[in-house]
Formats: structure tokens, C-alpha cells, sequence
């Protein structure tokens, strides 16, 4: 098991198991956290489940992908810390990953 924090626009923290090979999307959902919408089911096409992923993370989470771009591109609060969810896997050295939740997502 892999821990993530996510951190509500509030300031909530909420600090969950998820297994590796979940998504930090599906992490969220089964685990009942506020903030991530995740209306499209985790298939990279709404945008409800952006959060925000510090630096030091980046490079562990990954580029986003072509399609992942687009669909960033589309929302107000899009920088460069800004991924979907739905699109980090989560994997062993992602282990103490922290995500935030923009303000949109409340």
C-alpha cells in the first residue's frame, strides 16, 4: 500500500492507503475524498479530478500525455503542478505522494 495525502482547498488533509496500480483518481473515490468530482469515471474527459502536484513530485507522476494536456488546457486554474488524477498511477516510489485540490473543486 501506497500512502497519498490529499489536501482539500480548505486546508483538510487526508491521508489514505491506495494500492499500487489504482490511480490517485480511484484512491480519492474509494475513500470518500472531497474534492475530487471524477464525473467522467477516470477516463481522461472532464477535468473534476485536477490536483495539483508539488514539484518535487513531478518527475515520479510523470508527463502528462497529449490528450491529458488538452483537457487541462481547457480549465482557468491549468499551470504547470496542475494534472488530472484519474492519470497518476499510483506505483511504490509514488509512496507519500502529496496532492492538492483547486479551489474550483469544492
Amino acid at each position: 500500500m501506497v500512502k497519498v495525502t490529499y489536501i482539500e482547498a480548505i486546508g483538510a488533509e487526508h491521508v489514505v492507503d491506495i494500492r499500487a496500480g489504482f490511480s490517485v483518481m480511484e484512491g480519492a473515490v474509494q475513500n470518500d475524498i472531497p474534492g475530487i468530482l471524477a464525473d467522467c469515471g477516470g477516463s481522461c474527459a472532464c477535468a473534476t479530478c485536477r490536483v495539483y502536484v508539488d514539484e518535487t513530485w513531478r518527475e515520479r507522476t510523470g508527463m502528462p500525455s497529449d490528450m491529458e494536456k488538452s483537457m487541462l488546457d481547457c480549465q482557468d486554474d491549468s499551470d504547470s503542478s496542475v494534472r488530472l488524477a484519474c492519470q497518476i498511477r499510483i506505483t511504490e516510489a509514488l509512496d507519500g505522494l502529496i496532492v492538492r485540490m483547486p479551489q474550483s473543486q469544492l
